[in-house]
């Protein structure tokens, strides 16, 4: 079938190579007349996904319109900053029935949208489904197994896009957790940035794997409080993209707060990786979250004052560490 992937940074890229693979018709979508003309003419993105060749029979156009005619499948692959806008353009040119795929982890800090809620407010009728999990486009790229989940309100469409996204080295699963993989996919990133400041400060394994599970303490009660299914947080969108995003150098996030824990700001952290970090963004929306579900995420609190209000990283830690004293499990089962 036709496919039309609208974004052309490292993940779009990625998922364009793999949709080919199965046999698809894939059809590129970006804004950028610069990136288009470079993808026509060296069939790789030299600046975000080095070495992963593309067919020559993939297209790439700047025109949104020739992109998503008659496609069955629109990937949104834009970062999450630019959601709302392509999607403001897209529902222009959508058919109902068309099944918009939407990869991109955020929320929106003025709504506090997902990403699925913005385009299903600016598409009247669209279908949506979310794709997401532990999977970074530079092995998603190179074929490398990936294991991943999709959600839909619908099973049928749910099982449609799982049928035309799996390969022998692409594994998806289906959901109807549409939240849920949602809040794990935004919020990760976070704590991802919380991962690398203490990477950045020095900090070694047991502090790594202490922020990777408070931190999902964090997403979990806040999850759970919005309406998701634990399992879910616990699963590929969260727990596993989270463990992920937090240990390896693809990730943008952890690359960010390694260098704002040597020193940067975060606008030169972010100049300096190149690449969106949608965990900055993401930050502030997080904090409005916990206070309006009055969840207690005293590491997204940490990450909001070191992003923005210039605390020093170090003495967030400390914070973290001399909290009141707590109890792990929540259940009194002393006498």
């Amino acid at each position: 079938m036709k496919v039309a992937v609208l974004g052309a940074g490292s993940w779009g890229i990625a998922l364009s190579k793999l949709l080919h693979d199965n046999q698809n018709e894939v059809f590129v979508w970006s804004a950028l007349q610069d990136e288009i003309d470079m993808l026509n003419r060296e069939h790789e993105h030299v600046d975000k996904l080095k070495g992963v060749k593309l067919p020559e029979d993939m297209v790439f156009t700047t025109s949104l319109k020739d992109a998503v005619d008659s496609a069955e499948i629109l990937v949104m692959a834009v970062p999450s900053l630019f959601v709302r806008k392509t999607a403001s353009q897209l529902s222009e040119f959508y058919k109902e029935g068309q099944i918009i795929v939407n990869v991109a982890k955020g929320i929106e800090e003025a709504t506090l949208y997902t990403m699925t809620q913005i385009i299903e407010d600016e598409i009247n009728n669209a279908t949506v489904a979310v794709l997401s999990g532990p999977s970074h486009a530079e092995e998603v790229g190179r074929g490398i197994p990936t294991t991943i989940v999709v959600g839909a309100k619908d099973k049928d469409v749910a099982e449609k896009v799982q049928e035309v996204f799996m390969s022998p080295v692409f594994r998806v699963y289906t959901s109807p957790d549409v939240l849920g993989i949602e809040i794990g996919a935004a919020l990760k990133n976070v704590i991802a940035l919380a991962a690398g400041i203490a990477d950045g400060l020095g900090y070694g394994d047991n502090t790594k794997a202490a922020l990777i599970t408070r931190g999902m303490a964090e997403i979990t009660r806040l999850g759970v409080a919005m309406g998701a299914k634990m399992e879910t947080l616990y699963g590929l969108s969260g727990i596993g993209d989270l463990i992920v995003t937090c240990a390896s150098m693809h990730s943008r996030n952890r690359r960010a707060g390694i260098l704002i824990g040597q020193g940067k700001t975060a606008d030169e952290a972010m100049k300096e990786v190149k690449m969106v970090v949608e965990g900055v963004y993401s930050a502030k929306a997080a904090k409005k979250l916990s206070d309006k579900y009055e969840i207690d995420m005293p590491i997204v609190t940490k990450v909001n004052e070191i992003l923005f209000d210039n605390l020093p990283a170090a003495d967030c830690v400390k914070d973290l560490m001399v909290r009141d004293k707590k109890i792990e499990i929540d259940v009194d089962e002393w006498k």
